[in-house]
């Protein structure tokens, strides 16, 4: 293996580890990490569809909260059991539910609207998350409006010692784990036909299909393993917060947030969502310990401004700073 070609996708993942270390040996900074590493996720996952398309989708948080949801259902259901199965089984049944739903829903949603170009194609994504919310408080198919919770099965399962690890530590491995594998996606995907025939579509649609890309069945192949990872990560922060609401889970806010850090740090680069969550998320952070409940009149002036210093992303412009140097090299 020729470690110096993929000496990019090592440094980035040098400086995950290095932040997990961090977390690791500093307890003060888990707090921030752990929601550093939830941005970072949240975006890449956004990120491999959208950027590598540029076809925006504002009904990624669906297929998160649908995460959270088959997720904590299948949690709540396998400890409802006389005999438990082990804490192992239980997550990783739970990560494949919630995986699946949300495939199932990417599939379906996929089939009919990735035919669908530019802003048509955003506009019908919209409803999505609407639509899903209303369904579930509708027919209050997983709690409904009064919400699912997942504490006290735990609990009562294994002991609080071992909720307290689950809901701390574990979740935010998990985060980091969904992180990675987002990562590991977008850098294969990339650098393979479907990644060749994405960039072809990307500049210019019409021009790929004449040369024979099948641009509606890369789209759709991309969109559903987005979808997929959000689903899983959505699952990971289930774990961590317990306790799910639709209010909460169908926020809009995630999905604003996701497209923000893309192109704070660089839309359709590996690196990019990397360097905006870092960004985003200590911004964010210190903002909000300043100056609470005025966090966000203080976050969006700064970050228009760092839009309009950086309009392609702080790795774009790294990127056209340093263009043919090795730091060029090493943003993908």
């Amino acid at each position: 293996m020729n470690l110096r070609v993929h000496r990019s996708l090592l440094l980035l993942l040098l400086l995950s580890v290095t932040l997990l270390f961090i977390r690791a040996i500093i307890p003060e900074t888990r707090q921030i990490i752990s929601i550093l590493f939830f941005y970072i996720a949240l975006s890449e996952v956004f990120n491999l569809f959208t950027g590598l398309t540029l076809y925006v989708c504002f009904g990624y948080v669906a297929f998160v909260a649908l995460g959270m949801y088959g997720g904590g259902a299948t949690i709540k259901y396998l400890l409802s059991a006389p005999n438990p199965p082990h804490l192992g089984v239980v997550l990783v049944c739970s990560f494949a539910v919630a995986g699946a739903l949300a495939l199932v829903l990417a599939l379906a949603v996929g089939w009919i609207s990735i035919r669908l170009k530019g802003a048509y194609f955003a506009i019908a994504t919209i409803g999505l998350n609407e639509g899903l919310k209303n369904l579930i408080e509708g027919t209050g198919i997983w709690g409904g409006s009064s919400g699912l919770i997942i504490a006290s099965d735990l609990i009562q399962a294994y002991n609080y010692e071992t909720f307290i690890f689950v809901t701390t530590d574990l979740a935010d491995y998990l985060i980091f784990a969904v992180y990675v594998v987002t990562i590991m996606c977008i850098y294969l995907v990339v650098r393979s036909r479907l990644g060749y025939g994405l960039a072809a579509l990307r500049e210019d649609e019409e021009a790929a299909n004449v040369m024979g890309v099948n641009v509606v069945g890369y789209k759709l192949v991309v969109f559903v393993i987005s979808a997929t990872l959000a689903g899983m990560l959505g699952a990971a922060k289930m774990i961590r917060d317990v306790a799910i609401y639709p209010p909460q889970a169908f926020a809009v806010s995630y999905t604003v947030e996701a497209i923000v850090i893309s192109m704070l740090g660089g839309l359709g680069t590996v690196t990019g969502p990397v360097v905006g969550g870092l960004v985003y998320g200590v911004l964010k952070y210190m903002l909000t310990v300043s100056f609470p409940g005025l966090q966000l009149l203080a976050l969006a002036p700064a970050l228009m401004v760092m839009c309009v210093v950086f309009p392609y992303g702080v790795v774009g412009w790294l990127k056209r700073k340093f263009r043919g140097s090795t730091v060029e090299s090493l943003l993908m």
